[in-house]
């Protein structure tokens, strides 16, 4: 996997890519050296502060994850809903949820880690204002939140004892009923409305 590390803090992006090396990632750069101009990415990594489409542009196909440097709820649903983001990470993320973040976004799947959750708790559980969210059942809203920790339909499935052909079903019932289009936009909606529950998944690599 190659990675680009894009942040405005350089200090940081340099100890992010000095920690993905020493745990086997080979093909890591950062963004202030001479050779990002040339490389592809699988995977790009930025801040608030570099996030920028004529950035993005250069990488059409890389993945793109915004490390979240503890921004407002507002901005994050803001970059979310205008950029194509892949995931959102605390850079305060333990190193197997780093890398088990990897992993599944390279699978085309979305991650948004715990503490990043932990920041949109305060009406957690409760209908949404506007009503977008106040037709789900309890058992997709469930579902909805194991898809904002990044879970794939085999582990919901595995997670809520059903099989993944219920869980793809229960998924496209969800999309009907809030009008989207896929997992990106779902987490989006659900970042706005505070539909999130406290669980926390063990990490499995």
């Amino acid at each position: 996997m190659k990675i680009l590390i894009h942040l405005g803090n350089h200090l940081i992006a340099e100890a992010m890519s000095q920690l993905l090396i020493k745990n086997g990632y080979d093909s890591v750069v950062t963004g202030n050296n001479p050779r990002s101009n040339t490389f592809s990415p699988d995977t790009v990594m930025v801040d608030i502060q570099t996030l920028d489409q004529q950035f993005l542009s250069r990488y059409p196909d890389a993945k793109v994850f915004l490390i979240d440097t503890g921004l407002e709820k507002e901005r994050i649903i803001a970059a979310l809903l205008s950029y194509k983001i892949h995931g959102v990470l605390s850079p305060r993320t333990e190193l197997e949820l780093f890398k088990k973040a990897l992993t599944v976004v390279s699978q085309g799947q979305i991650w948004v880690d715990n503490s990043t959750v932990v920041a949109f708790l305060h009406d957690s559980g409760t209908l949404s204002k506007t009503g977008r969210i106040g037709s789900i059942t309890l058992r997709e809203k469930e579902i909805i939140d194991y898809v904002c920790q990044g879970c794939s339909n085999n582990e919901i499935a595995d997670a809520l004892a059903l099989s993944k052909h219920t869980i793809k079903a229960h998924l496209n019932r969800i999309f009907k009923k809030l009008n989207v289009t896929g997992r990106r936009k779902l987490i989006s909606l659900a970042l706005n409305n505070h539909q999130f529950t406290a669980n926390q998944r063990s990490a499995t690599p």
